[in-house]
């Protein structure tokens, strides 16, 4: 049996995947939370094989914090991050934290069960990066500039962004000028507007 908890806020949505997962005969469902914050807590208590992880959980708990804090400690722990929302930055993150997969939640429950399967078998999966939509013949965002625009969507200064990067405020500026070039913007707090308001990014996870 594989040894499985359920990290979301909402109990309808863990009462899906605890039947699902339990129906198929692998799965033991041996713990669950509204609350990312339990979740490396349960996770050295219980020793489970695999976590489902929500992004947005109770009490702003972020399950990619937690991630990044279950890999670190208890790395031969399977994570698959998922979401609700069509926010552009959390597979990359994901990715980043350690997360063995992602998958948005607009996906079926077989879907959710493969990418289980895959991932128990030492894969990884992540759905192909999004992009915010450019006017027609503009270049997308980098990499880079999508990890400056997350920053600024959180209301950080260019100092700040480029203490937390690792990188000289000249840079960031330079970032923010070809990003308001590719998106006709006049300043980096449209930009930020536009962005949320679309809800292409979440300042809040």
């Amino acid at each position: 049996m594989i040894r499985t908890i359920i990290i979301d806020d909402h109990a309808s949505v863990r009462d899906s995947f605890r039947l699902t997962l339990e129906e198929t005969g692998r799965y033991e469902v041996i713990a669950e939370s509204s609350n990312a914050s339990f979740a490396l807590p349960l996770c050295r208590e219980r020793m489970p094989d695999l976590v489902f992880m929500d992004v947005c959980t109770d009490a702003g708990a972020s399950g990619l914090a937690a991630t990044e804090q279950i890999k670190q400690e208890l790395p031969k722990v399977k994570v698959i991050v998922m979401s609700g929302f069509d926010e552009i930055t959390y597979a990359p993150r994901a990715k980043q934290a350690g997360a063995d997969a992602f998958v948005y939640k607009s996906r079926s429950m077989s879907f959710f069960m493969e990418v289980a399967e895959r991932v128990m078998q030492g894969e990884t999966w992540f759905p192909e990066p999004k992009t915010i939509p450019m006017p027609k013949g503009s270049a997308p965002l980098t990499a880079r500039e999508m990890e400056i625009l997350r920053l600024l969507c959180e209301y950080k200064s260019r100092a700040e962004i480029a203490k937390e990067l690792f990188i000289q405020p000249d840079t960031v500026k330079y970032h923010v000028g070809n990003m308001l070039a590719k998106t006709g913007c006049s300043s980096a707090a449209e930009l930020a507007i536009f962005v949320i308001s679309n809800g292409y990014i979440n300042p809040l996870f």
